[in-house]
């Protein structure tokens, strides 16, 4: 009782509760210019493609992630209440009608009223106030009757009431009503059963009941506070939240959300401890919560009073900004005591008490008004670097140390652990710290650019980093009053002179550049590719900040992305960067800093404030919608809707569009809610293209003058963290034109068919005509030409003949010649040889007559083998049209002397020239000739010359 006092108290004098997260959740808000309906929204809910459906005052809203869309009803009327169907129906209740709405034949929602089924009596309605679908029924509930439908939109039943029913609630597949007169009850069949004690609720205005647990319910009213009931035992919830309510839910994670008529969201756990408020302070727009919603991703929708708000619980991140009651740009913090110190560009903002739920929020230390860089415990005093100097904060107050003006930062001296080295805009100070007191020493000597960034390696050297000079490594003398200095850089390895950075991680020296993270060899005095980090980087990414927590863990900021390398127990680290993008482009985009908190818990500097992130949240895994098609136009002059996004579960879609309406645009979408500008889209024509084209920021798809075809549009998302949703595809077909159908082609060949065929008799006419004419002359001209052919010929005859005539005894006086030669060689031949048989004979000389008869022999064997014969062959064949050819090939038993005898005997000669020429004497040639008759089988009246003459 004391502690539900406590609670009281804190409501009622006004202290705003805030979460054990630091900071305050995302949130969105959709006014109703925006979503172009009514003011007030009395439901949500969602599909199980992601789609949101909003009942409100100018009809049913649909949200896709990018753009809303108005349904109405047929009587323009207010829909109370909404719900959907495991097969994706959309039941509505209004006024003076219920029924669902489904997609038409082009995907357009249509209503569908179910007034009709119901007896005619009762369809004179007023308000529907609520439809709830169970496992088995569908509930639409009037102030006077509950109409029970089928799972099949048929009619079933009716449960009525002897007064009037007050309010009607739904949770975990049950309907619960509040009877007027009567009390509390559940609807068991088309029974009504009593929870607690008879008339216990009697005439109290019942918003919510939730059953927490198998025992016990939860029972909201307007105005009489919360109720705990346990069986027939009711007895009041310890929660410090008593009036007001207009909803409440219970959330996954077991948590109830309440929204009240004028204090925001409150969310309780189920002990009734408060843990969070959001209300127009901390970042609501509007105070006046009808209606609540956890969709699929665990975003908290509410319904206002005016207008839509989404407020993203299961985020990884929270903002503090004006909110939290700071105000400029982010650029340190530190915690502290229990309290945490922030840095802005307007000032030192305190936050007490962060760890207990009474927590205030921030408020300006006094005197702090300026830039302030950074805020940092050393030695237990806070030391502020500030844009007038260094300051210390002792008991929420602020005390400036006399010294330079423009501060960016402490560290302590390396082996002098009482002297702070501070950097500053022109350069290096030293600072000593002496009885809880610092005092400025004096500005080292040697160095005068800008030190915002600095660190000292193990040898006690300092770096710092200039944002378009390069790096200076400076060693400081044993007085501590001068430095020397030594500047790195392209060519000492390091890619570029600007966008160099150090950082000490892992207690080394790490530097960031323009080509990846680097490292400092001493040995050549260079610098290298630091290929640790080669497996979290790419080399050539870009790193603006690095920050090493308690625990290890290492948190950066890049030039196009932000995220933590978490470490492991094994000492390697696990990468989170996906889930920071959707901060990436609210943070301080000039002067990046991240502050450690508390362990895993960092403050990334914003444009408006911080933005807190913990590893130690761990969110539940989001639900990753699919991309949806959303329209489909045919553009022209006048665009025309072919498709409008909705279409039956299991039904597919295609459509065939003429040819000359071949132009088209298509609309895509994600329904991951408050990701409008973070949302990519990859399109591909199939059909028409190779593959998907490159992301782009664009949810519109436009192409013109298709041919004919089948084709298969395919389009895919990119949400905010990097994942790419499920594809999404709609096949259509571009009819060919009019001249390119199959009915033209048939037509076409027809015609081509009868032209050629009446062309060609209209052509055949006239030229038999012209042929008939052209034969005539022709025949003339012929028989002339014939005639003049006829001489032609007799006269090429007979000059043929002659030239023939002429040839032929040209080559038989070639023959003739070369018998004659060979007749006198062989004759000569022969003679010479007789004398030298006569000089043989009377020679006494034995040796003579052996060269002698060596002679003879020559003599007999070059008559033998003499080659003339083939010249003569060839001479003779021309002149006797190839006899020897024929004769050899008629008689193929002919020796070669019987050859050669023949050939004589068609010349004619005679047998003592014969017998020269073969070297035979003329009794060998009438041997030979009778030889020859016989194998040529003459008979005794043939005569053998004849008869060669005339083969």
């Amino acid at each position: 009782m004391k502690r539900f006092l406590i609670f009281m108290f804190s409501f009622i004098s006004g202290v705003s509760l805030q979460s054990q997260q630091l900071g305050t959740p995302i949130i969105t808000y959709y006014s109703s210019q925006v979503y172009s309906g009514g003011i007030q929204n009395y439901a949500i809910a969602q599909n199980s493609d992601g789609l949101i459906y909003v009942a409100n005052n100018f009809g049913l809203l649909e949200y896709d992630g990018s753009s809303w869309r108005r349904y109405a009803l047929p009587s323009g009327t207010k829909i109370r209440h909404v719900q959907i169907a495991d097969d994706g129906a959309i039941y509505v209740a209004g006024q003076g009608d219920f029924g669902y709405f489904s997609p038409n034949e082009i995907g357009q929602l249509r209503f569908n009223s179910l007034k009709s089924q119901i007896p005619e009596a009762f369809q004179n309605l007023e308000e529907v106030w609520k439809v709830f679908v169970t496992n088995s029924e569908v509930y639409f509930c009037t102030n006077n009757r509950i109409f029970v439908f089928k799972k099949d939109k048929t009619y079933h039943s009716e449960i009525s009431t002897k007064s009037s029913f007050d309010s009607f609630h739904f949770h975990q597949n049950q309907v619960y009503l509040n009877e007027t007169g009567r009390g509390l009850y559940k609807v068991e069949n088309t029974n009504l059963e009593p929870i607690g004690k008879e008339g216990h609720f009697t005439n109290i205005p019942i918003t919510s009941i939730l059953q927490i647990s198998s025992d016990y319910q939860i029972v909201f009213s307007k105005q009489n506070g919360i109720f705990k009931l346990q069986g027939n035992q009711v007895e009041r919830w310890n929660t410090p939240l008593s009036n007001n309510i207009n909803t409440a839910i219970q959330l996954k994670n077991g948590n109830i959300a309440i929204g009240t008529q004028d204090q925001g969201l409150i969310i309780v756990s189920t002990e009734g401890i408060a843990i969070s408020d959001h209300n127009e302070e901390n970042g609501l727009n509007n105070n006046t919560i009808l209606s609540l919603f956890e969709d699929l991703n665990g975003n908290l929708w509410l319904g206002h009073n005016n207008g839509i708000s989404i407020i993203e619980l299961n985020a990884q991140f929270s903002l503090l900004n004006q909110s939290s009651g700071l105000s400029g740009t982010g650029y340190h913090a530190c915690y502290h005591q229990g309290n945490i110190y922030f840095g802005t560009s307007n000032g030192v903002f305190l936050m007490k008490n962060i760890d207990k739920f009474t927590a205030s929020k921030a408020q300006m230390v006094q005197n702090s008004y300026g830039q302030v860089y950074q805020i940092k415990t050393i030695q237990n005093m806070l030391l502020v670097a500030h844009h007038d100097g260094v300051f210390i904060l002792r008991n929420d107050r602020i005390e400036k140390v006399p010294g330079p003006a423009g501060i960016w930062n402490f560290q302590i001296l390396k082996n002098h652990p009482n002297h702070l080295l501070v950097g500053g805009y022109n350069g290096l100070y030293i600072y000593k710290i002496e009885n809880d007191e610092v005092k400025f020493l004096r500005q080292l000597k040697g160095f005068n650019e800008s030190s915002r960034i600095i660190e000292q390696d193990t040898d006690g050297n300092i770096w710092v980093a200039h944002g378009y000079k390069g790096l200076y490594k400076l060693i400081l003398d044993n007085q501590l009053e001068r430095v020397s200095v030594e500047v790195f850089g392209s060519e000492f390895g390091l890619p570029t002179n600007v966008l160099n950075n150090v950082w000490t991680i892992k207690n080394q020296l790490v530097f960031t550049t323009q080509a990846g993270i680097f490292k400092y060899d001493k040995a050549s005095n260079r610098f290298e590719i630091d290929e640790y980090f080669l497996k979290y980087f790419k080399r050539d990414e870009i790193l603006h900040f690095l920050l090493e927590d308690q625990l290890g863990n290492i948190f950066y900021i890049g030039e196009n992305n932000a995220g933590v390398l978490e470490k492991k127990a094994d000492g390697t680290f696990q990468k989170h960067q996906e889930d920071f993008n959707q901060i990436r482009k609210l943070l301080n985009d000039d002067l990046q800093n991240i502050a450690s908190i508390k362990n895993n818990e960092v403050l990334f500097a914003a444009n408006d404030g911080f933005i807190r992130f913990s590893l130690n949240d761990k969110k539940t895994k989001t639900n990753f919608y699919p991309t949806l098609i959303r329209s489909v136009y045919i553009t022209g002059l006048t665009d025309s809707l072919i498709y409008d996004g909705n279409i039956e579960k299991d039904k597919p879609f295609s459509i065939k569009i003429p040819y000359k309406k071949s132009n088209l645009r298509f609309e895509a979408s994600n329904p991951t809610p408050a990701n409008e500008q973070f949302l990519a889209f990859q399109y591909w024509l199939e059909g028409f293209e190779e593959e998907y084209g490159e992301w782009v920021y664009k949810n519109e798809k436009a192409y013109t003058n298709l041919r004919e075809g089948k084709y298969t549009f395919h389009v895919r998302s990119k949400d905010q963290n990097g994942i790419t949703a499920a594809p999404s595809s709609w096949t259509f077909e571009v009819l060919p034109p009019w001249y390119r159908s199959g009915i033209a082609y048939a037509f076409y060949i027809f015609i081509s068919v009868f032209g050629a065929f009446i062309f060609y008799r209209s052509i055949d006419k006239k030229y038999q005509k012209k042929t008939q004419r052209i034969k005539n002359a022709s025949q003339q001209v012929i028989e002339e030409k014939e005639s003049e052919l006829k001489s032609s010929l007799q006269e090429v005859e007979k000059l043929k003949n002659e030239n023939l005539l002429q040839e032929i005894q040209l080559k038989d006086k070639e023959l003739a010649t070369a018998t004659m030669h060979l007749i006198t060689k062989n004759g000569f031949i022969d003679h010479l040889k007789t004398n030298l048989g006569g000089i043989i004979k009377k020679s006494k000389n034995q040796e003579v007559k052996n060269e002698i008869q060596k002679v003879i022999k020559n003599i007999e064997k070059n008559i033998a083998e003499d080659e003339d014969w083939e010249q003569f062959e060839i001479h003779f064949d021309q002149v006797h049209g190839d006899f020897m050819s024929r004769f050899k090939k008629a008689y193929p038993a002919l020796s070669p002397q019987e050859i050669k005898l023949s050939a004589y005997l068609r010349m004619n000669l005679s047998t003592k020239e014969i017998a020269y020429l073969m070297n035979i004497s003329v009794r060998g040639v009438e041997i030979a000739r009778y030889r020859l008759r016989k194998k040529l089988e003459l008979v005794r009246e043939e005569n053998l010359q004849e008869f060669i003459l005339k083969f």
